[in-house]
């Protein structure tokens, strides 16, 4: 492995999906100016997220489908006189 190639901040971090209130501890070098009091009773950095593994419809199974036929079909009959 090659010396001096990874950040010298890499520490524990806080990540706190907002979509679902889920938060989980791992190692980041992500700033952050606000800190979170953690299970084990430290403070860490806390980063925000919006989507993570728990709110990502991928994830989740929750894909939403859309009907991109009915849609160019509406934008042709909208846009055919021009």
């Amino acid at each position: 492995m090659k010396a001096d190639i990874h950040p010298k901040e890499y520490r524990f971090v806080v990540f706190k999906d907002f979509s679902c209130d889920h938060m989980f501890l791992a190692k980041s070098c992500a700033n952050s100016r606000e800190t979170i009091k953690w299970e084990d009773g430290n403070d860490y950095p806390l980063v925000k997220l919006e989507v993570s593994n728990v709110s990502h419809p991928y994830y989740t199974g929750k894909v939403k489908l859309l009907d991109t036929a009915g849609r160019i079909d509406k934008f042709n009959k909208k846009y055919a006189k021009k």
